[in-house]
């Protein structure tokens, strides 16, 4: 009986070293194939310092977007100073107008 044990716990040692060394292989391919993501992974810096140069000149191009915008709304206010007295002038020029033809009359 014991040689029967002995066999039957030999070929349980067996078995378990041979699923032993197949859990270990099968680490060693998820090892592999992380270190793979990992490494394709690290162009994401590369990326994201590109991403951040692109962002600082977009960046300044915003502000002189800006600064152009603050330029063209003075503009547009100086425009309607203007205007304002340009059809004061003409409806002065109304009155002359008709104050001249008065005393011609």
């Amino acid at each position: 009986m014991t040689s029967a044990s002995s066999s039957s716990a030999r070929s349980l040692f067996a078995e378990s070293k041979q699923r032993l060394a197949e859990r270990v292989q099968v680490n060693m391919n998820n090892i592999s194939s992380l270190a793979r993501q990992i490494q394709r992974g690290s162009r994401s810096n590369e990326l994201l310092g590109k991403a951040a140069r692109e962002f600082v000149a977009t960046e300044n191009l915003m502000e002189g977007a800006e600064e152009n915008l603050k330029k063209m709304h003075l503009i547009s206010v100086h425009m309607g100073y203007q205007f304002e007295h340009i059809h004061k002038s003409a409806q002065v020029l109304a009155e002359i107008s008709e104050q001249v033809t008065s005393m011609q009359r």
